[in-house]
């Protein structure tokens, strides 16, 4: 069986108390790191393990940490991504619910090779649960010392706050999640300066996601070599891939990177209910570009599915039977989005409101002939046109599905 990193000690019945964590040798990593590393150390490993960014970007966390002027007299700060609201995505959910230690020793590593001494988890507004278990875990760490004025008795200091956020989509992007931590309404910054430079408060900061900060006990315990040899080249590691949709078994699984998508939904989440066939696959959230029942012979990785029109994104693979009308899969997409949009600029703002208008307007039996050519134009001038990465989210799925199921829309 391939090593699972992150999920094997996964207790089902409930989150990982702070004793049964140090019992399976937790905050071993961070201990030895403290003791034995230095931060520009730690940092080296993460480079040299080659951990992509689990977030969406894919965008390799060491090289990002290195973009912190050493210049600035700080304070440094690191926020730590917890929003998930990408729509087929529940991964990070899974840690904070499973084991919120593991992600606080993640978070202590980055600190310490960083130089950050306040950490900020901003956590979606619906996970009330997990945000509870993170608290709870969050007040274990300090009262046994290993979080506070002197982390693990290092002498190194770490605070480790929850924020929670209000149910926007758009504060996953990293400058919209910094307006709402300082208390702004979520809308994205115009970029540069980036959030290395001018972040949080107007001082460098590093924006991690939930998972890929869990990665790092394994690395610092493990090593990069390790680490790099249960992916692929220049993409170490394994990769929490939620699985949702018509298929068998839902739910997250973890697995090497490169796995066939295939393998994905026939495998491992079982497959389709008997008598249905597969119509299409989304395979890295409702941002990513859907794939036709031919195109899922791909593996599951950054390189790969962008050769293949597409993007692994979060990793949510959602799954799609010939039960399912693509008309309404085209109805949520486009619901979501101009429900989501924050509204700062004029191409999202108008784009994904229109788009919505339309599919409402065909959905009602009043279509028009030319519709779909609308939306396309539509689409078409969201994308690569505006603030933040939103305009291309929308887009992307949009221009992706009018195109490959044309046929079926029109009917």
């Amino acid at each position: 069986m391939a090593e699972r990193p992150l999920t094997s000690t996964f207790d089902p019945a409930g989150p990982r108390s702070l004793e049964a964590y140090v019992r399976g040798g937790g905050y071993a990593a961070a201990r030895r790191a403290l003791a034995e590393m230095t931060p520009a150390a730690v940092a080296g490993e993460v480079k040299a393990a080659e951990l992509r960014g689990r977030g969406g970007a894919g965008f390799p966390a060491g090289v990002k940490w290195s973009f912190i002027p050493r210049t600035d007299p700080g304070p440094f700060y690191l926020c730590v991504n917890a929003d998930e609201g990408e729509p087929g995505t529940f991964k990070d959910r899974h840690i904070l619910a499973h084991d919120p230690h593991l992600l606080l020793e993640g978070i202590i590593l980055c600190a310490y090779a960083v130089g950050v001494h306040t950490a900020y988890i901003y956590i979606r507004g619906e996970y009330e649960e997990p945000a509870r278990r993170l608290e709870k875990a969050i007040a274990e760490a300090a009262g046994a010392g290993v979080l506070g004025a002197s982390v693990l008795g290092s002498g190194f200091s770490l605070d480790v706050i929850v924020h929670r956020g209000a149910g926007a989509y758009i504060c996953g992007e990293e400058t919209a999640l910094l307006e709402s931590l300082e208390g702004f309404r979520g809308k994205p910054r115009l970029k540069p300066p980036f959030p290395a430079a001018v972040g949080l408060f107007g001082k460098p900061t590093v924006i991690n996601n939930v998972e890929t900060l869990a990665h790092l006990p394994a690395v610092i315990r493990n090593g990069a070599s390790w680490f790099l040899g249960l992916g692929k080249p220049k993409d170490g590691g394994t990769r929490l891939v939620s699985v949702s949709g018509s298929v068998v078994r839902p739910g997250v699984y973890e697995l090497p990177i490169g796995t066939p998508l295939r393998d994905v939904v026939f495998v491992h989440a079982g497959g389709l209910a008997p008598g249905r066939t597969l119509k299409a696959v989304i395979p890295g959230g409702m941002s990513s570009a859907v794939l036709g029942p031919g195109e899922i012979d791909v593996p599951m990785d950054s390189a790969s599915l962008a050769a293949a029109g597409s993007m692994i994104g979060s990793a949510g693979v959602i799954v799609i039977d010939d039960a399912v009308s693509m008309k309404t899969v085209l109805d949520r997409i486009s619901r979501f989005y101009a429900h989501e949009s924050c509204g700062q600029c004029t191409p999202c703002r108008v784009g994904t409101s229109w788009i919505r208008r339309i599919v409402l307007r065909r959905g009602a039996g009043e279509g028009r002939a030319g519709d779909l050519d609308r939306i396309v134009r539509l689409a078409g001038a969201m994308k690569g046109r505006t603030l933040c990465p939103f305009g291309d989210a929308a887009a992307v799925p949009i221009l992706a599905l009018v195109t490959k199921f044309r046929a079926e829309l029109e009917q």
